[in-house]
């Protein structure tokens, strides 16, 4: 028979809390990440995340998403998209011992350039294909929540709105059209996307004056419809890949 400690004798394991923020946004016809050069130990020197430790123990989680949004990008929560990934625990994940990390993903359209946080000697955006495809190391366990992060953005876009979260309140079908590609990774044909948009219903909506950006016809503007699901879904192509090679496939 073996001993089995009592209720007197156990103590509940230490285990620190934080967040993780995985931050996207398309420039330049790029879907880019939100990376901080660390300036403290472990990993000095070295991109991650931004993200830190729950403030004390009376602080939510999601509110601490939004505070380390503040602090570490100088982004506004209430601006952007803000949904959770996950929770990741495995017990090497950090040196500094047992830290389980609850990461979220945060969308918004053209952020500007970033100023580093209180412990980040940097920060800076860099193309998603390169921390994916492993060309751009990155700290912890965090290449593993960044492809979590864009799997999840990836996969909402083909059965929800989501792709406007990435675009100003007014824009045009071609600029929608960038976000698919961009975070997709792959080429769509234009006239096929454009009535596939048009045809969902709730998708989009008209909005604005038309926009003239050279000598051509203006451009219809557009905003967020009513919907928040797309049906029929944007499906994506079989042939999309993580390492930066675009398809030359349509939206079906």
């Amino acid at each position: 028979m073996t001993d089995e400690p009592s209720d007197e004798d156990w103590s509940p394991p230490l285990v620190m809390l934080a967040v993780d923020l995985v931050i996207l946004t398309v420039r330049e016809r790029t879907l880019r990440i939100l990376l901080v050069e660390r300036g403290v130990p472990p990993f000095a020197g070295m991109l991650a995340l931004p993200g830190g430790f729950l403030g004390d123990e009376a602080e939510d989680v999601r509110l601490a998403a939004t505070r380390e949004l503040a602090e570490e990008a100088g982004l506004d929560a209430t601006t952007l998209h803000l949904e959770q990934i996950g929770a990741y625990g495995a017990p090497a994940r950090d040196p500094r011992g047992r830290v389980i990390s609850v990461a979220y993903l945060a969308i918004a359209p053209r952020l500007p350039d970033p100023v580093p946080g209180s412990d980040a000697a940097d920060a800076r955006w860099e193309p998603a294909t390169a921390v994916l495809s492993g060309q751009l190391p990155v700290a912890f366990d965090h290449r593993e929540i960044i492809a979590d992060g864009i799997e999840q953005a990836r996969a909402k876009l083909e059965h929800t709105t989501l792709a406007t979260a990435f675009c100003h309140e007014n824009f045009t079908i071609t600029e929608l059209q960038h976000v698919y590609e961009a975070v997709w990774d792959l080429r769509l044909d234009p006239r096929n996307f454009a009535r596939k948009v048009r045809r969902t219903e709730g998708f989009v909506a008209p909005a604005g004056t038309p926009r003239r950006t050279g000598s051509g016809r203006p451009a219809q503007l557009f905003q967020r419809g009513e919907g928040r699901v797309l049906y029929p879904p944007m499906t994506r192509a079989t042939t999309a890949t993580v390492t930066g090679t675009p398809g030359e496939e349509t939206a079906g």
